[in-house]
């Protein structure tokens, strides 16, 4: 068997023209034909070499290479890392053989790919993982087309990387034209062994965050906002325990951000004639880095996101979470240099490289922004409340509860809450709260409470809210907070599921945005006056997808954690304290609810099986692999449940999911 790249060279000439094109020569430098030659556009001058055809050979080990000229040991596939591009067509039989010369076991989850789930590579699910010294041949169909990646699904090996691009080209002619692509694949690096980098994050919260607020800070927050809120804001987060600035755990204190395994000062480039319209296929194969990507001086076209075509959306610039992909087309005119500009959303870095007409050309590299700060809207509907270990949590008893300071509370939809037990309750200056409509509430046992200045408190239509067992429990300094419309909430395991024939009537219209998201912000540190932002409201599919059901049942889960302790989870169980998995039955049409409770973004990765984001677009709602969540956002995907088996789901920040945030999708 022959490994050939997509110039049809040998691998021994593979490997040449990957060494020159890491030092700027492609195919034309070997008198190969020419991007624009070939009418399909399928060249890339992908530094790390590619590999193609129904049966593949990758080896994994951990060697010694230089990263941005220091020497490390990085794992390797096929002697590079990241890895080579791994090119397959639609309508192919796949076959991939993996060989681990590690000593620790390893994986390849093929991100995005639709296939069964025994070759998914996810271990511990469906399949056992790779040992050291073994093979294991990966065979599925193909029947998908577009840009997407693999990575290791073992411990903390996608952190050394172990990552690289998948290309499928499509059986017939796409919906857009191009003459020329290049994969652009977005990762960071660090020197530190990833255990300690995990190690850290659980050792002292923000211990990767340089740009903590400083005394200049304050008293620039002073000129603007008056001492007194200033330091009301202050101690809100120090009560918190939280910082403003807790925009990524990791930053670019440890990273270096690198463009297809490049730094910033090697420059990569990728080259195009002007007037050609370039496909550049942008992969966020990073382990905790959302970017924020721009060409100044171009306008892209984004055609694809996470590998499915959507109608073309002209843009400036467009935040990648991590996992996703999206294409875009561009085409310079000018005989000149421009900058592709990939900035950490925290502002502690950046990846960069090249789009020239010639070698050794470049552009000036934008002016860096400043990092945001967290705002209390990142909050959200639950007013950024840890929700972490609260599963099955009862409320009862709460003799003693300190609810001081709970003014203008709305505590709207909460009939028939049960009080009972609440004995010696403070909820002094509770002024202007309206206790109206709470017919139903069980008040027993509440003697001795204290209920001065509670007037105009409204806890109207507080709907089988139990707060039982909630003894001590500190709700001080909770003013504003917003609580409407929280009936009925249960964070433990998978709860709000509704089954067919409950209240189906209560079900919103498919593609119809939920109350709550936010698809038409682009998230912390974006201003939208400054430039056209892609926003998630921005994708439409190119055309409506088969399965044209209304959603049979929801199933809602809460997004939550502690940073302090760094305890990622869903519905406050970490994996390790979970039962059994989640359940989907087979064939059914499905509507995921995901609400963020924490204040950070997530990346919500399901394997096997398509998620359609309902943005609102109706019957053109787009498909993903990858949804990101924002801090106190609600979204909701609909998916039908048509492969059976075992599957991973979880967020894809890879600390997070090491710490808990992960569970086992059964379909049955």
């Amino acid at each position: 068997m022959t490994t050939k790249n997509t110039t049809g060279i040998s691998l021994s000439r593979r490997q040449l023209l990957k060494g020159g094109a890491a030092f700027g020569f492609g195919a034309a430098a070997l008198g190969l034909a020419p991007a624009w030659a070939d009418p399909w556009g399928q060249s890339n001058a992908y530094p790390q070499g590619a590999v193609e055809g129904n049966d593949i050979a990758l080896a994994i080990r951990r060697e010694t290479l230089a990263i941005n000229g220091r020497s490390t040991r990085p794992i390797t596939i096929n002697g590079t890392s990241p890895g080579p591009l791994i090119r397959l067509r639609e309508g192919q039989d796949a076959t991939l053989r993996v060989t681990n010369l590690m000593d620790e076991p390893t994986s390849i989850h093929w991100h995005g790919l639709i296939l069964p789930p025994e070759v998914d590579g996810a271990p511990g699910i469906s399949f056992a993982g790779i040992g050291p010294g073994e093979t294991f041949t990966y065979r599925f169909p193909v029947v998908q087309n577009g840009t997407y990646w693999y990575h290791s699904h073992s411990g903390l090996q996608e952190q050394l990387g172990h990552a690289g691009p998948i290309i499928i080209d499509a059986a017939e002619r796409e919906p857009f034209r191009f003459d020329r692509e290049h994969v652009v694949l977005l990762t960071d690096w660090t020197y530190e062994d990833p255990a300690t980098v995990f190690r850290n994050l659980k050792t002292a919260e923000g211990y990767y965050n340089l740009q903590e607020r400083t005394i200049t800070d304050f008293l620039a927050d002073m000129r603007e906002n008056g001492f007194r809120e200033t330091a009301r804001t202050r101690a809100m987060w120090a009560r918190m325990r939280m910082s403003s600035r807790d925009i990524a755990d990791v930053t670019g204190s440890t990273y270096t951000y690198l463009v297809n395994g490049q730094a910033p000062e090697q420059n990569w480039t990728a080259l195009f004639k002007p007037g050609e319209r370039l496909r550049l296929r942008f992969i966020n194969g990073s382990a905790m880095t959302y970017f924020d990507v721009r060409i100044p001086g171009l306008k892209m076209t984004v055609v694809a996101a996470d590998g499915q075509p959507v109608q073309p959306v002209p843009v400036d610039e467009f935040r990648i979470a991590v996992a996703e992909t999206y294409d875009v087309i561009v085409t310079p005119e000018a005989d000149t240099a421009y900058t592709v500009f990939a900035e950490s959303m925290d502002r502690s870095g950046f990846a960069r490289a090249t789009l020239a007409p010639r070698l050794g050309m470049e552009a000036a590299v934008p002016e860096r922004r400043r990092i945001a700060d967290r705002g209390m809207e990142a909050m959200g509907a639950h007013g950024g409340m840890d929700h972490s270990n609260m599963a099955g949590m009862d409320h009862s008893n709460m003799a003693g509860m300190d609810h001081s300071n709970m003014a203008g509370m709305d505590h709207s939809n909460m009939a028939g809450m049960d009080h009972s037990n609440m004995a010696g309750m403070d909820h002094s200056n509770m002024a202007g709260m309206d206790h109206s409509n709470m017919a139903g509430m069980d008040h027993s046992n509440m003697a001795g409470m204290d209920h001065s200045n509670m007037a105009g408190m409204d806890h109207s239509n507080m709907a089988d809210m139990d707060h039982s067992n909630m003894a001590g429990m500190d709700h001080s300094n909770m003013a504003g907070m917003d609580h409407s419309n929280m009936a009925g909430m249960d964070h433990s395991g998978m709860q709000h599921d509704t089954s067919p024939g409950a209240s189906e009537g209560d079900l919103l219209p498919a593609g119809t945005a939920q109350p709550g998201s936010q698809y038409d912000q682009a998230g912390i540190g974006i201003d939208p006056d400054e430039r056209r932002i892609l926003v998630y409201r921005d994708l439409k599919a190119f055309r409506p997808w088969p399965d044209r059901r209304e959603p049979e049942r929801e199933m809602e889960i809460h997004l939550t954690g502690n940073m302090e302790r760094y305890m990622w989870s869903f519905d406050g169980k970490k994996f390790s304290e979970v039962t059994g998995p989640i359940h989907f039955r087979k064939d059914e049409r499905l509507r995921l609810i995901l609400i963020n409770d924490t204040m950070m973004e997530h990346p919500i990765h399901l394997h096997g099986m398509w998620m359609e984001l309902e943005n609102g677009a109706g019957e053109l709602i787009p498909r993903k692999h990858t949804i990101n969540v924002k801090p106190g956002e609600r979204v909701s995907a609909l998916i039908t449940a048509d492969a059976e088996g075992s599957w991973a789901f979880h967020c894809h920040l890879l600390y997070h999911m090491d710490a808990g945030m992960f569970r086992v999708v059964r379909v049955s």
